[in-house]
């Protein structure tokens, strides 16, 4: 679909609804700042080329700012612009929305993220 002919709905699911979007800012909204590692760890099953991917397309959004520091070992830091902090109560709303609809018992099938506190 065309950018240009998006609904608002649909513009918000391609900011923060590709894969693993979600979950890089929900991760990203617990710390001011983290490196690449540290935001894998979190994430756990993601691999290089989508954590690589999707932080180009955060980036890209202005939902993630990416800071290089000039030193040897070079250092990197990732955090949420003011702009991807706005997107966090959705994410807890939609969060909450799942919980409440699944058949199943989310948290046999899902465990929750590390640090949600929902």
């Amino acid at each position: 679909m065309n950018k240009d002919t998006m609904c608002p709905i649909e513009y918000g699911l391609d900011v923060f609804g590709g894969k693993c979007k979600s979950r890089i800012i929900c991760v990203l909204s617990f710390k001011d700042n983290m490196r690449y590692n540290e935001i894998k760890k979190y994430l756990g099953n993601i691999t290089d080329a989508v954590l690589a991917s999707m932080l180009k397309e955060l980036i890209f959004d202005d939902m993630v700012s990416r800071k290089q520091y000039n030193e040897i070992p070079p250092k990197v830091e990732y955090s949420l612009t003011n702009r991807g902090k706005t997107v966090i109560p959705i994410l807890q709303n939609i969060c909450v929305w799942s919980r409440k609809q699944t058949k199943n018992n989310l948290s046999k099938k899902l465990p929750p993220c590390i640090n949600c506190p929902l």
